[in-house]
């Protein structure tokens, strides 16, 4: 018998842990592409603004790029409907499959774009169209790897096995800065414009065929199986998500808010931040990002552990109370500090970050039934990140410009933290109970 088919639970041990490393790599590898090629992205913004906005200032054209990078989140929210849908009807691993596919294939293609100089305006239109493509396409990735691994892990340890997820993120960061930071140090500035930024946006083809291929081999969860068994799959299941679970759609999109501000300022755009506003040198700035992002990765299975522990209500708050009273005092010393300070800062700030992003896909899994647990995850996880998250480093480049206050992206993380803290101190616990069916 094929034990990839057997419900977990009623399988040998050395089976079932066989079953549960072949989920937990699906679940890896399909984040681990997508944000790979949004830290490239970002890593790489100030090459690609000269690239395809040449035309207007630096600091237009790095405004320019990170806006293409949030105008790509506005699809999000439609892809989370999409993909929930998708996942809740007829199936998790079947929405997986087909996502990683499209995924991987508009980060290839975006690796063959020409630049403004041969084709003008064109250059950054299509540019734009295919990230929407790319954020249509990731908005089901973290939701249904999510969902799919706390539906098969075991109930006392639900919080770490979900902990893959962000920490798959995080590997995907991890890469794209080490590639990022390699090629600053060994291609000169002409070369990284000309053909160089195109290189790690090649690699998005061959790792999407190897996620597909893991997904396609494995059963789907034995929640949703047993949903079929008994046909309590639901026709429409966004439509059952907003008339009967509005109060946890809401309370989900508030605590997300936290990680998708504090995910894009802390990871993602910081190594700009540290670059064009403090005058960091770039492969400084992306070396102690590197390691900052080593010690996030530690933390975060940490989290997911102490999440089973003490509960995910109390993690998240705690999360949320930290940020509220370190994230100003963190962000003043990075001004002062030396090279060993920053990457201190930085760490630090992994920590504060994990303890979030280590707990939330879990509580965003747990906090909904299995009728529409992937819908309920991706389009509160979906939302959230368009509104608050892809337009963070948009948002922070703005608000230094109009304000002059180097400090102002740290008060947009403090007032993310704030509207966090509300929204789990009106939320229940859900670590130690059986899944809502």
């Amino acid at each position: 018998m094929n034990s990839d088919t057997v419900r977990m639970g009623t399988i040998p041990a050395a089976a079932e842990r066989r079953v549960i490393s072949k989920v937990a790599a699906a679940g890896f590898i399909g984040n681990f592409v997508e944000w790979f090629d949004y830290a490239s992205y970002a890593y790489l913004a100030t090459v690609i603004a000269a690239v395809f906005f040449p035309d207007v200032s630096p600091a237009a054209g790095l405004m320019a790029t990170f806006g293409v990078f949030a105008l790509s989140f506005i699809i999000r929210p439609i892809g989370g409907v999409f993909w929930g849908h998708y996942g809740d009807k007829i199936g998790r691993k079947q929405a997986l499959s087909l996502s990683i596919i499209i995924m991987s294939g508009a980060t290839f293609a975006i690796a063959l774009l020409p630049d403004f100089q041969q084709i003008g305006v064109w250059a950054p239109l299509l540019l734009l169209g295919l990230r929407l493509i790319q954020g249509f396409s990731a908005s089901g990735e973290y939701a249904g790897a999510s969902a799919f691994l706390v539906e098969y892990a075991p109930s006392h340890k639900r919080g770490l096995y979900a902990s893959i997820v962000p920490a798959s993120t995080a590997s995907g960061l991890l890469l794209g800065s080490l590639m990022v930071a390699g090629m600053h140090v060994l291609l000169t500035p002409e070369q990284l414009q000309s053909w160089g930024w195109r290189l790690p946006f090649l690699l998005a083809a061959p790792l999407g065929y190897i996620g597909r291929y893991i997904r396609v081999h494995l059963e789907d969860s034995p929640k949703f199986r047993e949903m079929e068994a008994s046909r309590e799959v639901s026709h429409a299941p966004v439509s059952l998500l907003l008339s009967q679970h509005r109060r946890a759609l809401l309370i989900s999109i508030g605590v997300t808010m936290l990680n998708a501000v504090g995910f894009y300022i802390i990871l993602s755009y910081m190594p700009t931040y540290l670059a064009v506003e403090l005058g960091v040198g770039e492969t400084d700035s992306f070396i102690a990002t590197t390691i900052a992002l080593v010690a996030y990765i530690g933390f975060i299975f940490l989290m997911g552990v102490l999440s089973d522990r003490l509960g995910r209500k109390t993690m998240l708050i705690l999360a949320s109370v930290a940020f509220i009273c370190l994230t100003v005092p963190l962000f003043s010393g990075l001004a002062s500090a030396g090279f060993l300070g920053i990457i201190l800062i930085q760490v630090a700030f992994g920590a504060l970050l994990t303890m979030n992003d280590g707990t939330l896909p879990c509580f965003l899994s747990e906090i909904f039934p299995t009728r529409v647990r992937y819908s309920g995850f991706a389009l509160s996880f979906n939302l959230a990140n368009a509104i608050f998250g892809g337009t963070a480093p948009f948002i922070a480049t703005w608000l230094i410009q109009a304000t002059g206050d180097k400090l102002a992206p740290a008060w947009y993380l403090v007032v993310a933290a704030g509207i966090a803290l509300v929204a789990m101190i009106m939320s229940r616990e859900t670590s130690g109970e059986p899944l809502q069916d």
